[in-house]
């Protein structure tokens, strides 16, 4: 894996905020698309798609390859994928490290692995297929998860750092997931980012979530809270960041205070 590209500070698009956007375009550096929005798409994803291409750097992030699916990779949606991919020609693109398909069957949901030697040799069987229809380096990225699988074999920072060795891959640190994690499943952030091969941490998310009943939800929902900008902050005096990015999905607030958040981002990334 060799990213050297630096793209900054930028934000997750969503449609409802695209003609705020492009009023304040000169302060986001660069966009995260779901790459899934864009596959099968009809003229007006297109035409989107086009207009966000000529306007701004793009890193397309999927969720729906499911690389930990014993059964393998769904090839045609693997085609479709990298067709996409050849057509945006980004510096790196994003999936999760989970699955999301199982015998067949989408579950609709990113679906945790056993931290164990197995769920590795698939994981790594099933990116080097990938790897073999795209030359663009692919990150992985941590997700929440409500339940630790059993029989696991290593933690969950050792699990991803084996991963990304054996197949040369980046990493899409999500701090807020991994605040989540570390609340919900009561594991130490200093240590697991100890186990983390931070070298190879190319791009972070951040945003905020809510709690029920003294459990931290990861709903993209809310601002960004003090910890997850305090794990940001010791995160870049660490290791060298190419993109930051805000990912507000639901409850999303005026523009302008998604902005003041890009700004934050923007002051931490710059002080490191």
């Amino acid at each position: 894996m060799n990213i050297e590209q630096q793209l900054g500070i930028g934000i997750g698009y969503r449609e409802q905020f695209k003609s705020e956007l492009f009023l304040n375009k000169e302060t986001v550096d660069f966009l995260e698309i779901i790459g899934d929005r864009y596959l099968d798409s009809n003229q007006y994803f297109q035409e989107e798609l086009e207009l966000l291409t000529a306007n701004f750097p793009l890193i397309p992030h999927f969720i729906n390859l499911s690389l930990g699916s014993a059964e393998g990779i769904d090839t045609d949606y693997l085609k479709k994928l990298a067709k996409l991919i050849n057509k945006i020609n980004p510096p790196w693109w994003s999936e999760h490290l989970c699955f999301s398909k199982a015998g067949g069957i989408d579950i609709g949901h990113l679906s945790p692995l056993p931290h164990t030697k197995e769920a590795i040799d698939i994981i790594c069987r099933n990116i080097k297929q990938v790897q073999s229809y795209i030359d663009t380096p692919l990150i992985l990225e941590n997700i929440t998860y409500m339940v630790e699988i059993p029989g696991g074999e290593m933690t969950e920072a050792q699990f991803i750092g084996e991963i990304a060795e054996k197949t040369n891959c980046g990493l899409l640190l999500d701090i807020t997931n991994l605040y989540i994690n570390s609340t919900n499943h009561g594991y130490d952030i200093d240590q697991f980012l100890s186990q983390l091969p931070l070298e190879r941490v190319v791009q972070l998310h951040f945003v905020g979530g809510y709690s029920h009943d003294g459990i931290l939800i990861d709903s993209h929902s809310e601002a960004t809270p003090l910890e997850v900008w305090q794990l940001m902050e010791k995160v870049v005096s660490i290791t060298n960041i190419n993109g930051v990015i805000l990912e507000r999905d639901e409850n999303i607030p005026p523009f302008t205070e998604l902005l003041k958040e890009l700004d934050r981002a923007r002051s931490i990334l710059v002080s490191s």
